[in-house]
């Protein structure tokens, strides 16, 4: 036997070995400067490039254009995931009227954002009516991935702020309030634009059946759940053991069978979390089960904003000047406007408008509706708008990875 073999570079190990070290490197770099909680997310991106040109031979990340069937999974997982424990993170409903920004944003601001968004995408994006809708679908939600930052803080905490109510509530439901949109861009697509042969249908099917179907089998999910956990065999609870692997296999049956029924799986599993988290409210199991998503949640999407970066070099070869002008003119001016002239009637002071308009960052739900799009039908203008979103993605993270804890300061101590 040769014994070079043994030293042999497998470029499956070397990726391995590029990826921890990235994941690493982005959470204690920024200890180097500042004692805050590391911006990991921009990091995670700029250094998954980095290894694209700096680690020669390791394997290529499939290419989300050509194999989005993993990437689809993937960030499937991770939003699921999150928008349970988006869901859980709230000790408190009450007052109801804590919920007038959250419904302001959710009903004025997105449609205000997607419709924005499909002009530019249709104007000056020269894109056709199908990528133009699909991409003010898919760029038009917050992201409760990345928005851990601004979001309330973990179960059992108390001291919720306005601000971080709102923009935690706006990022647990809008990502499932945006499929109707992505449907409608499939509608187009095969269909045409002539809303008398469709329009009907996706009112009732798409946007009034499935988002009712969706949040009634989450709101029951959560209330079955509940009881499995805390409440039978009385004298042996699941919830005393700190079972969280019960929980998050509830979590993937409530998703699942709501999809089967054809409602949206992303609501019902944000409502999951929000009635599950009323079910024996002080019991300290929500802490250990939030704190039991988390983690699943941070190494899932570690992982994909590694991936991301390593294939944004490929992916932003189909950049165009009216691409870039989009996504920055989403990110510092369509979204802080739509925010902002949608919150205008409320309490909320000035700047805690300003900081609920601007802190809309973009991500891996942006991925996953892109994938499950192309999954459905070819896009004309699939390759600009991956270029589009990766590039929107990178933006997104960047300035609100490095402002945002400055800016919550601020906020918390008015």
């Amino acid at each position: 036997m040769d014994h070079t073999e043994f030293f042999e570079f497998a470029p499956y190990h070397l990726m391995l070995a590029a990826a921890g070290a990235v994941i690493i490197l982005a959470h204690w770099l920024p200890r180097l400067v500042s004692s805050r909680e590391p911006a990991a997310a921009p990091l995670l991106i700029l250094l998954g490039m980095a290894a694209f040109w700096l680690v020669p031979g390791s394997p290529a990340v499939p290419d989300p254009r050509l194999n989005p069937k993993p990437w689809e999974i993937v960030s499937e997982l991770t939003v699921i995931v999150s928008l349970f424990a988006a869901g859980l993170r709230l000790d408190s409903l009450r007052p109801w009227k804590r919920w007038g920004p959250t419904l302001r944003l959710l009903l004025i601001g997105m449609p205000l954002t997607i419709a924005a968004v499909a002009l530019l995408g249709w104007g000056i994006g020269g894109m056709t009516a199908a990528g133009a809708i699909l991409l003010g679908a898919v760029l038009a939600p917050t992201d409760p991935v990345l928005a851990g930052d601004v979001q309330v803080g973990p179960p059992l905490k108390g001291g919720e702020h306005p601000v971080r109510f709102t923009l935690t509530t706006e990022a647990a439901l809008n990502d499932g309030l945006a499929f109707p949109f992505v449907y409608l861009g499939l509608i187009v697509a095969l269909q045409g634009l002539d809303p008398q042969s469709w329009l009907l249908h996706w009112a009732a099917i798409d946007v009034v059946y499935r988002i009712a179907a969706g949040a009634a089998m989450g709101i029951c999910g959560g209330w079955v759940l509940g009881q499995v956990l805390f409440i039978y065999p009385g004298n042996a609870a699941l919830a005393n053991t700190g079972s969280g692997v019960v929980a998050l296999a509830g979590v993937l049956l409530c998703y699942g069978s709501t999809e089967l029924v054809e409602g949206y799986g992303f609501i019902a599993v944000a409502a999951m979390g929000l009635t599950l988290r009323r079910i024996e409210n002080e019991h300290r199991f929500h802490l250990r089960l939030h704190n039991f998503c988390e983690t699943i949640e941070h190494a899932l999407t570690a992982l994909l904003l590694v991936a991301l970066g390593n294939v944004l070099p490929v992916i932003l070869g189909d950049l165009t000047s009216a691409l870039v002008l989009i996504a920055v003119l989403l990110i510092v001016l369509i979204r802080p406007a739509a925010g902002w002239l949608s919150l205008a009637g409320t309490r909320l002071g000035r700047r805690d408008r300003a900081v609920i308009s601007v802190f809309g960052v973009r991500g891996i739900g942006s991925i996953y509706y892109l994938c499950y799009a192309g999954a459905h039908i070819e896009f004309v203008n699939e390759p600009e708008l991956w270029s589009l979103i990766g590039l929107t993605i990178l933006l997104s993270t960047m300035l609100h990875g490095f402002t945002v804890g400055r800016a919550m300061d601020k906020v918390a101590n008015e």
